[in-house]
């Protein structure tokens, strides 16, 4: 009767852990990302399944890891692969900025003149006819 008893009492002990970390990890805030978000990239729109969800990543907009607003506005959900990319982008912008190179501003830009959809109008009224 001890012996059903204690292994009973380990069972319960068991079970009572894997609820904690369960609860723990529910808590964290990449499961809340996963509740919140569809599982797909917000990037390269790449689809993510239970088989590969380990490689789908909860990235912080702002770059501050303690900045976790229940409602998900401070995550993205981003592959592997765009989130590695996103952190390279702002470790050269970094890098550029303490290198003195400013990035060029949007008025030292030429404007756009590319017209791609200038003659469709023409090419709809052929079609149709």
């Amino acid at each position: 009767m001890t012996r059903d008893h204690t292994r009973s009492t380990n069972t319960d002990r068991l079970i009572a852990d894997a609820v904690r970390q369960r609860q723990a990890r529910e808590s964290g805030y990449r499961e809340q990302a996963l509740k919140i978000y569809p599982w797909i990239c917000g990037r390269c729109s790449r689809e993510f399944t239970h088989q590969n969800l380990r490689e789908l990543t909860v990235h912080h907009r702002d770059h501050n890891h303690d900045n976790n607003p229940l409602d998900g506005s401070n995550w993205e959900l981003l592959c592997l692969y765009c989130h590695d990319n996103e952190h390279s982008r702002q470790l050269d912008a970094e890098a550029a900025r303490q290198a003195g190179v400013r990035a060029p501003a949007s008025a030292d830009r030429p404007p756009a003149t590319a017209q791609p959809f200038a003659n469709l109008r023409d090419l709809l009224k052929n079609r149709q006819q």
